[in-house]
């Protein structure tokens, strides 16, 4: 038997944030998942990254599929909004929550299965159409629920647990993101923290599609010699674009490490993750320098992380369709159904063209 909730004792020394909540406001029930998982890493990082935005968690809307990482909701934000859909369908879910009301902040948290293979039709049409969200992808490269099966993540070459070797091409969602028109493009790994919070931050605030691809190794599956989604392999192979700052208010990121420098950087397991500053001629803002800097990088069996694509003028849904300011499910009868009279006019601007 399995106790799941968490204890409501407080203790009166808390730190608190500007709105008076604590980090218990942020958390959610007890993890089930495999202890060690890189997704509660990547959960304690979100309930950091809300703490620290000083969000009221009603505001919060937190949508997933089907899928180890989209059990996440469940372990955080329990006082927020959540939805957990059918597979690979959250985006479209999300799309038409966003709609309905513009004014709440929405996660959509997936994984590789979820976006890259079943919802990578609704992973592209909602990144495409600006769709308000921080979409997080918690990509370890398998099929965690049903036993380690390679998921279109994986990369050609990998072993899995079993012995197999995958002969397939990676599908690789940073570049797909770029390529769909994403505004604010990321990746990171789940066990460095200091990287990970300010990216989820500065993509809570970016107002349109922002992508954060989040390496989250299964320690079940696919943690062994052979896999390039194991902590070793993301340690050995890990080149960060940058070391990341984030200031609200559209202020600019500070960086304060010296191009060229190595930084060891020490995880919650004692392991060390070593972090590549880029080079000074890196633009963030330079979408076709971003995915050209990628596709060199993994030639070279390396792996991008940090801030890899910002649009400083980013559009999202609501801009696109000049919907009116108001929630829609805050409009009544009235505004919803202006007449006949105004449907008549709506019919002649079409007959016009």
């Amino acid at each position: 038997m399995s106790y799941l909730a968490k204890p409501k004792f407080r203790h009166k020394g808390l730190e608190q944030n500007a709105l008076g909540f604590t980090h218990r406001d942020y958390e959610g029930a007890i993890s089930t998942l495999c202890a060690g998982c890189g997704h509660d890493s990547i959960s304690a990082a979100l309930i950091q990254a809300c703490f620290e935005l000083d969000i009221e968690p009603h505001r919060v809307a937190k949508l997933s599929g089907i899928g180890c990482s989209s059990k996440t909701p469940d372990y955080l934000l329990g006082q927020s909004h959540g939805f957990n859909s059918v597979h690979g369908r959250m985006p479209s879910v999300l799309t038409g929550a966003n709609l309905a009301n513009r004014e709440l902040i929405y996660l959509g948290i997936s994984g590789d299965g979820d976006s890259a293979s079943i919802g990578i039709g609704q992973f592209v049409h909602a990144v495409r159409r600006g769709v308000n969200m921080m979409y997080v992808c918690e990509n370890n490269g398998v099929y965690g629920l049903t036993k380690g099966q390679f998921s279109a993540t994986a990369d050609t070459g990998s072993k899995s647990k079993a012995g197999g070797i995958n002969a397939d091409s990676p599908i690789d969602l940073v570049s797909l993101a770029l390529i769909a028109g994403a505004t604010f493009v990321a990746r990171s790994f789940s066990g460095d923290k200091t990287q990970l919070v300010p990216l989820l931050k500065a993509g809570i605030a970016h107002k349109g599609a922002a992508v954060i691809d989040v390496v989250s190794p299964c320690i079940a599956f696919n943690n062994h010699a052979g896999s390039t989604k194991s902590f070793d392999f993301v340690r050995a192979h890990n080149e960060a674009v940058n070391r990341l700052d984030f200031l609200e208010g559209r202020e600019a990121i500070k960086l304060d490490q010296a191009p060229g420098t190595v930084e060891d950087v020490v995880q919650h397991d004692g392991s060390v993750i070593r972090l590549h500053k880029i080079r000074d001629d890196y633009d963030p803002r330079d979408r076709v320098k971003a995915m050209d800097y990628l596709q060199q990088r993994h030639a070279a069996g390396e792996m991008v992380t940090g801030l890899l694509y910002l649009d400083p003028e980013p559009r999202d849904l609501h801009a696109g369709l000049n919907t009116v300011k108001a929630p829609l499910n805050r409009l009544d009868e009235r505004a919803l159904c202006p007449g006949a009279a105004a449907l008549t006019a709506l019919n002649d601007e079409y007959r016009a063209g």
